[in-house]
């Protein structure tokens, strides 16, 4: 029912809609029913918010995943003068839009770079913690009993755990320990701060998938697949996921906003990733930390690039959130 109100109207607001033809969707007769793609894209376009937020997200993963076609140095690149000086704190100008630091390095250059790299830190880590997350929850719900305990006090226990002074610790376990440097990766490296923040992130949605599955698996379908002798696996692969795609879609776009802010604060602590091999937000606002009396411009193109992605990733995610909500009329 909620479908055919919805497909009348749509119907309405289209172009040229007749009286009948209204009338027609509303009793859900002689129209082509909309399917839950169209549903969802319809109502995401009527938010105004995500859809600019989206268009802004595009611009920035564009610029700094192809940053050699928007810049004509590198990150380490040391602009020198004529004369073979280097050009120290020039001030924001044509050719240096950011101005450059104590090194001669060209600031606009590194902030698309670091980007780059924040960028996959953040996107990573949430698909990585979501598929973990996605695993334990499921599997939680569908088997209840003393699996689902014993998940669900795991579950408590990671979220008991002071997250940043968790991280800050596990970031210096690979330059000590073996196992550790197997385990995560070189330490400071994209892969190790990628693999400790997942860590950390599954949690919130292992709990949001269990509540869903408790739910989901007493309906109907799920009753008919197993009277038709799907085996679990199927049974939560094939019918139990896809049904929580929805949420699982908004929780994995809200643990990139939260994975980039995260990477970027590790990173200005002095324990992200290794500001002298790879650029990044954070360490180029630490960097960036000294010079604010001398040249405060330096800390504009990283802070704003920063916030402004989280911003945009978070608005997404709202847009996404009114748009996969199947009992959502309207924006």
């Amino acid at each position: 029912m909620t479908d055919i109100r919805e497909t009348a109207a749509v119907v309405a607001t289209e172009p040229g809609a007749t009286a009948d033809a209204v009338s027609t969707a509303a009793l859900g007769m002689g129209v082509k029913p909309l399917t839950p793609t169209k549903l969802a894209w319809r109502r995401f376009r009527r938010h105004k918010l995500a859809m600019a937020s989206a268009v802004i997200l595009l611009v920035i993963v564009v610029m700094c995943t192809f940053a050699p076609l928007f810049t004509k140095y590198s990150w380490n690149t040391l602009i020198r003068n004529p004369s073979g000086g280097l050009e120290r704190f020039l001030h924001p100008q044509h050719g240096h839009w950011l101005g450059t630091d104590e090194l001669g390095k060209d600031w606009y250059t590194n902030v698309l770079y670091g980007g780059r790299v924040s960028l996959e830190v953040g996107v990573m880590a949430a698909l990585a913690s979501t598929f973990v997350g996605t695993i334990i929850g499921v599997a939680a719900g569908y088997y209840g009993g003393w699996l689902d305990n014993l998940l669900m006090r795991i579950t408590d226990l990671f979220l008991a755990i002071p997250l940043i002074v968790s991280l800050i610790l596990l970031t210096g376990l690979p330059a000590n320990e073996p196992w550790a440097r197997t385990l995560f990766g070189p330490s400071q490296s994209v892969r190790s701060v990628t693999t400790i923040i997942a860590l950390f992130f599954w949690m919130p949605v292992a709990r949001i998938l269990r509540g869903l599955v408790l739910s989901l698996k007493e309906k109907e379908f799920v009753e008919a697949a197993r009277a038709a002798g799907a085996s679990d696996g199927r049974i939560m692969f094939r019918h139990l996921i896809p049904n929580c795609t929805g949420q699982i879609i908004i929780n994995t776009t809200l643990s990139v906003a939260a994975a980039v802010l995260l990477e970027g604060a590790l990173s200005y602590l002095g324990f992200g990733v290794d500001p002298v091999k790879t650029p990044t937000w954070g360490n180029l606002l630490a960097h960036a930390q000294g010079q604010t009396q001398l040249l405060p411009a330096l800390t504009y193109g990283p802070g704003i690039a920063l916030v402004l992605t989280v911003l945009c990733v978070n608005f997404v995610g709202d847009g996404l959130r009114d748009a996969l909500d199947p009992k959502q009329l309207s924006v």
